[in-house]
């Protein structure tokens, strides 16, 4: 049986991450136009207010520098997400959000953590590692463009940087480990060979079957055979020639 094409491009692949990334932009222009901060909509740690930023902070930037640099990425590798993982990619990123933040709160610096870059970091070891452990060979090349591309960021996820959140980096990496070892079912699996049929049966191969117990190949050429179509009579056609003189020359 035939398998089914498991990655189809859609207008919903580039659409969704779009929609997104033109949000976060409108929020960062109101909050320019009419001179205003979300910061205290962040994550911050050990208080119960600070929960409110689990759902806002991955809304909210500190500045253009800082939206721009998680807009590439993050729409490139939601892009790859609703291509490749389309079946869940609503899941990784909803419960992204959410479990990131929470991460982010649990032992976060007292400090408001805000940016979409917790999300970028879930992405990024979402596709990463499923990859790998799906051994699809098109997740495990996107799996090493991912590496290639982002593999920098992981120095983000250590306390090198002052200013930045390496707890909400780690707190995605993380989470995106645990979602590539979680979601398993809706996922491309790698194409099943004829010999990897339950009822596969190796005297029914064509192809081990041009080889013999001791594995040396045997050529096998059917001979065609052709029918003659001949005479009832088995005798040689006789053909006569009868001549008339023409008396008038």
């Amino acid at each position: 049986m035939k398998q089914q094409e498991p990655f189809k491009f859609t207008l919903a692949v580039i659409a969704y991450p779009i929609a997104f990334v033109m949000l976060l932009w409108l929020i960062f222009a109101i909050e320019i136009r009419f001179g205003f901060s979300l910061n205290k909509f962040g994550v911050y740690p050990k208080k119960v207010s600070g929960l409110i930023g689990v759902i806002c902070s991955p809304f909210i930037h500190s500045g253009i520098s800082h939206l721009w640099h998680n807009t590439i990425p993050l729409f490139v590798l939601s892009t790859a997400l609703f291509y490749f993982y389309r079946p869940i990619a609503f899941k990784v990123l909803i419960y992204g959000v959410l479990l990131s933040g929470f991460l982010t709160w649990c032992f976060g610096r007292p400090s408001y953590h805000i940016g979409a870059s917790g999300l970028i970091y879930v992405l990024a070891s979402f596709i990463f590692f499923k990859g790998v452990f799906a051994k699809h060979y098109r997740l495990i090349a996107l799996s090493l463009l991912v590496a290639f591309l982002y593999g920098s960021m992981i120095w983000n996820t250590l306390p090198l940087t002052e200013g930045v959140s390496w707890e909400g980096h780690l707190s995605g990496l993380i989470v995106g480990l645990v979602f590539a070892l979680v979601f398993r079912k809706q996922i491309a699996k790698p194409k099943r060979y004829v010999w990897e049929d339950p009822n596969y049966n190796e005297e029914e191969d064509e192809f081990l079957q041009h080889f013999d117990d001791n594995g040396n190949f045997i050529e096998r050429v059917e001979e065609e055979v052709i029918e003659d179509v001949l005479p009832e009579e088995s005798n040689p056609l006789t053909i006569n020639y009868n001549f008339k003189e023409n008396k008038d020359l």
